[in-house]
This record gives C-alpha cells, structure tokens and sequence, in this order.
C-alpha cells in the first residue's frame, strides 16, 4: 500500500512540475497536500490516460491524464501535429480546422491547439466564436483542410469538456490513425516542453487565421440542397430549444431557409451557458431535459418540438399525443426510421443509383426490414458515427450513393454535406417530413404506425449502469468478461441462437459453428434471440458506465389495434431486459 501511495505521489509531483497551467498544477498540489491521500480522487486521476472513445476524448475537467486540461490538450494537439507532417498528409500550404462550443475552457483549449499548430508550422484556422460540431466537420472538406479538432464534451454534464478529431476526409478519426496519434502523444515532450507560438506572432506568420462567416452562409446553402420535397404545410408553430448550448441561430437559420417562419426559441435555453441551469445533465434523450420546450409548445400550440443537445450534433423530437393531452418524446430508433424511410420512399433516384442506408449495431434493425422490402443496400457498423461516416465515404468510393445514416443515441446524418451526425440539418429535415406529412393529412406518430404495420413492430429500450473510479471500470471489465466467457444460452422467455464478441471478431451460433466478423475489435457482446430480438452489452466510450440495449420483435395482426401490438411487444422487452439485468447480477455475485 504504501508503495502503490508512494508511485502515485511521485507521478502527481511529476505532472504538476509539468504543467504548464497554474490552475490545474495548484489543483494537484492541494491534492498532494492531503494527509491521507486515498481520501482524495488523485488515484482515479492518474489510473489511465484519456483514450479517443467513440466520439473522441472526454473526460472531467481537472488536472492529470485521465481528467481534460490544457497539458492533455496541448500534448494531443502536438502529437496530431507530428502525425499530420510525418504522414506527408499536411503542410505550410494545409490547414487543421479547430472549432469550440460554449463549455468551460473550450475557448482555452482551442486556442492553445491552434497556436500548437503553428508552432509546428502549419495553418490553424480557428472559429472566433463558439459554434455547433456539424459546422466544423463540414468546414474541414470545405476548405479541403487536412484535419479539423473540435473542443466539446457534446451532451455530457458541466464538468466535462472533450476533443473531436476529424480526418481528411471530414469524419471522426478511426483506427489506426487514432492509434498513430495516441502513440505520437505517448512519445511526445512534457506538456510544459510543448511548442507554443504567441496568437500575434502566429497571425503575423499567417499561421492562425479566422474563419469566416461565408462557411456558415455556404453550410446552410448545401442543408437547402438536401431537401427532398419542398411543398406541404409549413405555417404550423414549431418550439425549438438549444439546451444552453450553440445551436440556436443557426438551427433557426435553417428553418427559416426551409420556410418555417414560425420558430420560436425557448429563451431561458437559447444561449450557451457552460453551467447548464436548467438542465444539470443537457442530454434531450434524459427524461426532464425537454420540459421547458414542451411546456412552451403547449402555451403556443406548437405541433412540433425540436431540441439539440449543446454542441448541435443530436436532435430530439416531440409531438403532441394521438388521444391524450400532452405532448410524447419520440425515441431515437422511432426518429431515425422515420427519417430513413421518407428518403428512401420520397427522395427522387436515378437511373442506376445504388441506394444505402446505415445505422449501428446498438441501434434498432427496422431500418434493415425497410431496406431489405425497398431493395436498398444496408449496412451495420460499430457504436459511433465515425464508423458510419468512414465507412460511408468507402461506399461512396465504390459508387454507392449514401442516402442516410443514423444511431439511436439521437444522432443523424442525412446525404454527405457533413460527415459526421448533424443536428441541425437533421432538424430541418424532420420540420420538412412533418410538414409533407401534414399536407397530406398524417402525423410523424400515424406515419410511424403506419411502419409498423408493413414492416413489424421493432421496440427498444436501454439500461445504463453507471460505475465511477477504478473500481467500477473493473466492475465494468469483469462484467463483459463473465459474458464473453460464459455465453448464456438463454434469456427469460428467449433463446439464444447466436452470440457475437466484436472483441474476438467471431460470432458463434447455438450448435457451435463459428464465423468470423468483418467489423474491427471493440468491446462488444450481443446475442442473437429468437424470432428476431436482440440483446447488445457494451462500455460507454464517454461516460463510466456499461449500457445493455435490447431490441425486441413483434408481428402485427392486420386489424389488430396498434395499442395492443405496442403493449405486447413494450411488456416482451421490458422482461427481456429484467431477465438479462438480473442474470448479470446473480452472475456478478457468484
């Protein structure tokens, strides 16, 4: 004990002697003051290093490797450095992009990554206010830069903050580039050794230049061109909120465009605040985060609610009740399905074209039953849109034309302006689905009955278990690794007919056969039950938590009511996922 105390007390001193932030280095030092240290959280602070997850780095503000600081930031901005210039992928004549929303140092981080780049001598060209993730994303092939970084912890709470990083091709980088740069930080100098140009030098050198706005004007240009069609009803008052964060004006921007004049912002909500008063946790899939919008739709007889989460990149939908007052939260699977078939049905083809549509393995496999009776090429890829998005790009490459793309976590990707989930032009496109629909007559909640009853009725639901300190990261470990080591055979009402490790790329059928699986290893389980409901168990990439999805199958009867069918399949998933839950914990505690 007294040694591990010891290895521990020496790579604190270590990191505050390199640090080159006062703040965080006096941090430590109080740590470090502590008279019992195991009293403090030093030991979850240096129990790893930040690692690029399925959405980049993110972490607690703080000091130390596992927390975001300005060491961590200026270490990963030398290290992408090093790798842009020793790829041969950049150069003076290139640019990285780098973005912030509104979070607390999100400013200070980006600024120290632009001036890290210049001091490596490359262009950095820097937003010179905060702005949503979609437009940065789309400003890396817009200006054909070779990288772009985004500082924003998305819809984590307010301590966070986090570190996108997209490649040439404007999407999230996927391995072995992140693997390159991780080593490249690994290898690199002290964050206090870290070269560093003055901003004046740097602009002086032409080495740190400001967007423009004509980026935005161009951004909103290429939304309108996604539009499928431009008729139907778009009169109706729709209620929409940013939640605190950086969406606002540029969201309503492209409502506006789309000819939904009558937007109105929740304003308690419509500008950043990096303290998130009204919504401590600013996710619009947590329950509460939509109240404010919703009482709003309500006071204005809004028939649509549209909500971002704090850097612009989710979207959430609510719409007034079929039979009841009040308004419902449409589930993302529900939005995404919703999104894909009314391209897919509605959007004009050509001659030729060869169709695709994506979404997760964490995601519901309706939008495989769609694609399948539409003759349209259907592809899964791991939790995260950087799989979908690069992988998009390779079937764009092969000459696919990619139509849509979403994951359930409220992400969507609608054509290819952005490569990456994008909440604002997914907005707009919802506001035009609704208004069509509504010009014919219908409802976003009757056009998805309408799914259901030709396609089947999918229904899904999620737990999160949430384990803190290093403690729950090998509670967590030891979890995924009893279910790899010890498949079950069944679960509650189910059978198990196959199940699939992502980690060994192998799924293993119920009479043992095993078949290798194209995707790349990832810490992933899931089981194939019968009649075509799933199980997935997999580690947050974001937050300290394990999450089990469960998506569960039923057939509608021709003149059955859609209630019935909903109640059935809503009870068949809600045991399912009792029954898995408590035989993970019986499992936990042998």
């Amino acid at each position: 004990m007294e040694d591990t105390e010891s290895d521990l007390r020496a790579r604190a001193e270590q990191w505050a002697r390199e640090d080159p932030d006062p703040g965080t280095r006096g941090e430590l030092l109080a740590l470090l003051s502590a008279p019992d240290l195991s009293k403090t959280d030093l030991a979850d602070r240096f129990a790893s290093a930040l690692e690029f997850g399925t959405a980049g780095l993110r972490g607690i503000l703080g000091a130390g490797p596992n927390r975001m600081n300005r060491a961590v930031v200026r270490r990963t901005a030398c290290g992408l450095a090093e790798e842009l210039n020793g790829s041969g992928t950049a150069g003076a004549e290139r640019s990285v992009i780098v973005g912030y929303d509104g979070r607390r140092f999100s400013r200070e981080f980006a600024l120290d990554t632009a001036l890290v780049l210049a001091a490596k001598g490359m262009i950095a060209r820097l937003f010179s206010r905060t702005v949503p993730t979609p437009l940065v994303a789309y400003a890396v092939t817009h200006f054909g830069a070779a990288a772009g970084v985004m500082v924003t912890a998305s819809h984590n709470p307010a301590e966070y903050n986090g570190y996108k990083v997209y490649g040439a091709n404007g999407a999230q980088i996927v391995p072995p580039f992140d693997e390159r740069l991780a080593a490249r930080v690994a290898e690199g100098p002290a964050a206090v050794d870290v070269p560093l140009l003055e901003e004046a030098d740097a602009r002086s050198k032409g080495l740190l230049l400001d967007v423009s706005s004509d980026v935005e004007t161009r951004y909103l240009e290429a939304i309108g061109g996604l539009a499928v069609n431009r008729g139907g009803d778009r009169s109706s008052r729709i209620v929409y909120t940013a939640l605190h964060g950086v969406g606002d004006a540029l969201a309503r921007r492209a409502l506006e465009n789309a000819g939904f004049s009558s937007v109105v912002t929740v304003p308690e909500q419509s500008e950043p605040d990096a303290t998130f008063p009204t919504v401590p946790f600013p996710n619009p899939e947590e329950k509460g985060a939509m109240d404010l919008a919703i009482a709003l739709a309500e006071k204005e007889g809004a028939k649509l609610v549209l909500a971002n989460d704090p850097d612009a990149d989710r979207v959430a939908v609510a719409v007034p009740r079929r039979a009841s007052a009040g308004y419902v939260q449409l589930t993302g699977n529900q939005v995404g399905v919703l999104l894909g078939h009314y391209l897919l049905t509605e959007r004009a083809t050509h001659a030729g074209e060869h169709r695709v549509v994506m979404t997760t393995i964490t995601s519901s496999p309706m939008l495989s039953a769609i694609a399948r009776a539409l003759g349209v090429h259907y592809e899964e890829t791991l939790t995260g849109f950087k799989w979908i998005a690069n992988r998009a790009v390779e079937l764009e490459r092969a000459g696919e034309a990619f139509v849509f793309g979403y994951e359930e976590a409220l992400g969507y990707a609608v054509g290819n302006i952005v490569r990456d989930k994008d909440g604002i032009s997914a907005a707009a496109m919802i506001a035009e689905m609704f208004a069509v629909l509504a010009a014919r007559g219908r409802t976003l909640l009757a056009e998805i009955e309408a799914i259901y009853r030709r396609y089947g009725l999918f229904v899904s639901t999620q737990i999160n278990l949430t384990k803190h300190g290093a403690e729950g990261r090998a509670e967590i470990r030891a979890w995924m690794d009893r279910l790899r080591s010890r498949p079950p055979s069944r679960v509650g009402d189910y059978e198990v007919e196959a199940w699939y490790d992502y980690q060994a790329q192998v799924c293993t059928s119920r009479d043992g056969q095993r078949t290798p699986l194209s995707l790349p290893k990832s810490n992933v389980v899931a089981f194939a039950l019968a009649g075509g409901s799933r199980i997935v168990a997999r580690p947050s990439g974001t937050e300290p938590k394990v999450k089990f999805y469960f998506d569960v199958y039923e057939a509608v009867a021709r003149d059955e009511p859609m209630a019935d069918a909903e109640l059935r399949a809503e009870t068949a998933v809600k045991r399912l996922a009792d029954a898995f839950v408590d035989m993970t914990a019986r499992r936990s505690r042998r």
